[in-house]
């Protein structure tokens, strides 16, 4: 058989699995409310599994639905993702600044704003 057929069949498989998990990530994701933020490693624990925080950044970096509030997911101590960074902006931290979260000095989300508490 022909070994890209196969590394794509391989791959669609793969991707098949994975898009269920997906979308219980993106369920919670849509549960954050405007003002709030969470983390990779909480939405890795209400999607069903605590070790999931690196897929729950793939799955954002994969989700194409612009509705979804991806801008509200941040690391573990509240520094927006640098995949959002625009020249001198980061474009995370703006939206959510937006939406009434605050800083810290450091750039970190203010814990005050974490959800789920």
């Amino acid at each position: 058989e022909n070994p890209v057929i196969m590394m794509l069949s391989l791959y669609k498989g793969a991707w098949d699995k994975m898009n269920p998990i997906y979308e219980k990530i993106y369920a919670v994701v849509r549960r954050i409310p405007a003002g709030r933020f969470s983390t990779y490693g909480r939405i890795a624990c209400l999607a069903g599994n605590p070790r999931w925080s690196r897929l729950v950044g793939a799955a954002m970096r994969a989700c194409k639905d612009q509705s979804l509030p991806c801008h509200r997911v941040l690391y573990q101590d509240g520094t927006p993702s640098p995949a959002w960074q625009e020249g001198e902006v980061n474009l995370q931290r703006l939206f959510l600044e937006k939406e009434g979260v605050a800083f810290t000095a450091e750039g970190k989300a203010d814990p005050a704003f974490l959800w789920p508490q």
